[in-house]
């Protein structure tokens, strides 16, 4: 804060707390039965009658209060009063025990690889934490997703779901792409795979379709996909034989990403989390997809 501004708010304090005992001590003088003057409906007459006594000590043991708080507490600019406190201070003080607390936590977990660290409690909890912080806001309290947000408490991955791959995933992040190809097809060939696609695990699927499908498929989509539509994750391409959907499913879905394409990132935490955070909330995803539980202990 400048001088100015210091000598301002000094000022400013000072002369209110002046001013509210000259305003107290002013409106004591009056004589009990003083009139004022003021009449209303013929008989009913204003009186100028003091505080009373007990009254008017609680008012000054106020300002009395106030001026002392304000020799020992910061409150006039930049004096920073007797006692040095200051609430900066107190928050950096109480982030140190903090941050001195999750290190006895993350010490007592050394040594454990991420499989052990998602049916330990202590380490469930703590990675529930860090998602709650930094995840849920895309993927959900209950880390289920929703559309273009992969849901991570089922075993179905677009970057692999091994403890490796996860770190990975949180510490550098991932960019995934679907391009639009709609552009370089002809209607019928879309058509041709929007009949196709999503019903791809369905057995009472048109075999016709299912062969045109199975053709159009192999031309246009194979090479990201497989031949076997069961994805890569080495590019982040989705299965498509299974029933679960980034994106839309169904024949409009479909239809919606050959014709403009689908864009997916999620965000680098390396320089958000620390490493022992990564582990933690690592094994906390890693555990919600092998069945460990879902939430910290005591929670479903």
């Amino acid at each position: 804060m400048s001088t100015f501004w210091s000598c301002y708010i000094i000022v400013i304090t000072v002369a209110m707390l002046a001013g509210c005992l000259w305003l107290l001590f002013a409106n004591s003088r009056g004589k009990p039965g003083e009139s004022t003057g003021h009449v209303w409906d013929d008989d009913l007459r204003e009186f100028n009658n003091p505080l009373p006594r007990w009254w008017l000590n609680l008012f000054v043991l106020t300002v009395v209060f106030a001026a002392g708080y304000l020799v020992f507490y910061p409150g006039l600019g930049n004096l920073g009063g007797r006692l040095g406190w200051t609430s900066t201070k107190q928050m950096q003080e109480n982030l140190d025990r903090i941050t001195q607390r999750r290190r006895a936590a993350f010490a007592a977990l050394a040594g454990k690889d991420i499989p052990a660290l998602a049916q330990d409690p202590a380490a469930r909890s703590l990675g529930h934490a860090v998602f709650l912080n930094n995840c849920a806001g895309c993927h959900g309290a209950d880390a289920r997703g929703a559309v273009g947000f992969p849901n991570l408490a089922d075993n179905d991955w677009l970057f692999g779901g091994s403890p490796e791959a996860i770190v990975e995933t949180i510490t550098h992040g991932r960019q995934a792409a679907m391009p639009p190809i709609g552009a370089g097809l002809s209607a019928e060939a879309v058509q041709t795979l929007v009949d196709f696609v999503p019903f791809w695990s369905d057995p009472g699927l048109d075999a016709a379709k299912r062969e045109a499908g199975m053709k159009q498929f192999a031309l246009t989509c194979a090479a990201c996909h497989g031949a076997d539509g069961k994805g890569n994750q080495a590019l982040g391409a989705p299965n498509l034989t299974d029933d679960i959907w980034l994106f839309r499913g169904g024949r409009e879905g479909v239809r919606e990403t050959i014709m403009h394409g689908r864009q997916g990132m999620m965000p680098a935490h390396e320089n958000i989390l620390s490493p022992d955070e990564i582990r933690v909330v690592a094994s906390y995803v890693y555990g919600l997809s092998h069945g460990a539980q879902a939430g910290p202990p005591g929670q479903p």
